[in-house]
């Protein structure tokens, strides 16, 4: 009998603990309740402390949060070894002992709170996290439970697309955009410049690229094939002082911009400016006005020296704008037929020895990337890239299902998964859908229960396993409220994917801490489908 009063007592024990839990998403590494009914409150006399002047942006984007949404005025100050006074918040610097550089330790008593990492984004991921231990409602007292935590990501890549070019979302929109992936601890965005349909970004050496490219007569109405063209004018570019302007703020958020050039192909926008660089000069291009992959329209560049000299010098303006590392050049969906039928883009295959059109897309990527890590940058491509042989440096992501991405791995090639059937936030959340969307159907289960690395890689393979990706094609979401709807509660799931323990997901506990992070969006004003309430 004393055994089963003691197996009860544990089980309502841990059961207990458990639904004392603050709901956080993404879960993190380890979390206790310090004292069980403690508790810390902020109010307009509360100290933000900290130790080190670059913590400011954290500290500011602290400070900016109450005020906004708590109307809590709070100081920020320096903070001296053995500060004595209560009611503050600590951001305090300490040696590292992780090669990780996301990992933070977060404790909350009822004087102060204390945050502590060896790294500026630690401190930025420890505030995201406090952010979640307010109230979901506005008012006072804003209490925070007493718990200790300590997190850290699991992978290094952590990311989310934006499509700008088949809809135009203007800079607002955008800086709100970095700002969702932040809240969810996300550190790339992938910023998908140009297509077929728009080219979004100001180049002062081509300014036929937005005078021209960046504008469309018109867009097909429903579902592709569609039903009709509304034949207007569409369309929009970000200058280059814009560029920086979201640049800097992702900075700030300790979020890395990843511009992405399309490249060979999905180049309609490009040709609609300059004909010259296509293998039809002769032909009259226009930017695309409907979907799909375009296999009977021609949308691909002429792998000739003149494209050549003409994309170095887009992509020497695009370097030179962008601090990132890496840029995304596209080499995805390219029909061979358009090479095929030229003459001379044969006869540049036969002066290079190539045996095939998939040698010449190879070709073609190699010679950018060339280019690029002349710059000192680094390539990644969607799967297509693989065709014909992998450019020596290059990065893979992986969107045709994972077999592109395990390829890439064995040979010892950065990987970060983005497979349609998981990652694709543009499809269906629902089988009926409350307006039109992608034709194919991707769950929240589906989402939060994907595993970035395959079984079948080797211990040694999956560390090519650099992350995984979301992403948001813009075909029938036109509008914020839209790419928000689409975006949540799928982007929880992926910051979970991509952040907590494998050991620690649950989608059953997610589906719960999902109920109180609903309530955060309706704070937070945030666009969602209502019928995740009644789940």
């Amino acid at each position: 009998m004393k055994i089963l009063l003691s197996a009860i007592f544990s089980f309502l024990l841990f059961n207990t603990s458990k639904a004392q839990l603050p709901a956080i998403i993404p879960q993190p590494a380890e979390l206790h309740i310090n004292a069980a009914g403690d508790k810390f409150t902020i109010d307009n006399g509360t100290m933000i402390l900290i130790s080190d002047t670059a913590f400011k942006r954290s500290a500011a984007y602290l400070k900016d949060h109450l005020l906004k949404y708590y109307g809590i005025t709070s100081h920020t100050d320096a903070y001296a070894v053995n500060e004595k006074k209560k009611n503050t918040i600590r951001l305090i610097r300490t040696a590292s002992t992780t090669q990780n550089p996301g990992q933070y330790m977060l404790d909350v008593l009822n004087k102060n709170i204390t945050i502590n990492a060896s790294t500026d984004e630690g401190i930025f991921y420890a505030v995201q996290t406090l952010l979640q231990l307010l109230p979901v409602k506005q008012g006072l007292p804003l209490d925070i439970p007493s718990v200790n935590i300590i997190d850290y990501p699991r992978f290094a890549y952590r990311g989310m697309h934006l499509d700008v070019s088949r809809h135009f979302f203007d800079v607002a929109f955008v800086k709100k955009y970095i700002d969702y992936l932040a809240m969810h601890k996300l550190n790339y965005f992938h910023w998908h410049l140009t297509d077929d349909h728009g080219w979004r970004i100001e180049i002062k050496r081509h300014p036929k690229l937005t005078d021209i490219g960046a504008w469309r007569n018109g867009t097909i109405t429903g579902l592709y094939p569609g039903t009709g063209n509304d034949g207007l004018r569409y369309g929009g570019y970000y200058t280059q002082d814009e560029v920086k302007e979201v640049i800097k703020y992702a900075a700030d958020r300790y979020i890395h911009v990843i511009p992405e050039i399309e490249m060979p192909a999905h180049s309609m926008a490009v040709l609609a400016a300059y004909p010259e660089f296509g293998t039809e000069p002769s032909k009259k291009y226009e930017v695309a006005q409907t979907w799909g992959i375009f296999n009977k329209f021609n949308n691909v560049f002429q792998p000739a020296e003149q494209t050549f000299k003409f994309l170095e010098e887009v992509l020497t303006e695009v370097m030179e704008l962008f601090p990132s590392k890496y840029i995304h050049i596209g080499g995805d969906e390219g029909s061979k037929i358009w090479w095929k039928q030229s003459a001379i883009s044969q006869q540049i295959m036969k002066e290079n020895g190539l045996k095939d059109e998939s040698a010449l897309q190879s070709y073609f990527i190699h010679r950018i990337e060339k280019f690029v890590n002349s710059k000192g940058k680094t390539i990644i491509g969607w799967d297509e890239i693989l065709d014909g042989g992998l450019a020596p440096n290059a990065i893979v992501m992986s969107w045709r299902g994972e077999k592109g991405g395990i390829a890439a791995a064995k040979q010892k090639h950065m990987v970060v998964m983005t497979p349609e059937n998981a990652m694709y936030f543009n499809h269906s959340q629902f089988l009926k859908e409350d307006s039109l969307t992608a034709a194919k159907f991707l769950p929240l289960s589906t989402v939060y229960n994907y595993e970035p690395v395959p079984a079948i890689l080797t211990a040694e393979e999956s560390k090519y396993i650099w992350g995984a990706q979301g992403n948001l094609w813009s075909e029938y979401i036109a509008s914020p409220a839209k790419a928000e709807y689409m975006l949540f509660p799928r982007l929880d799931a992926l910051s979970e994917v991509l952040w907590s323990q494998r050991t620690k997901k649950d989608y059953g506990d997610f589906r719960q801490r999902l109920k109180t992070q609903l309530k955060r969006y309706d704070l937070l004003k945030i666009n969602y489908s209502q019928r995740y309430l009644s789940d």
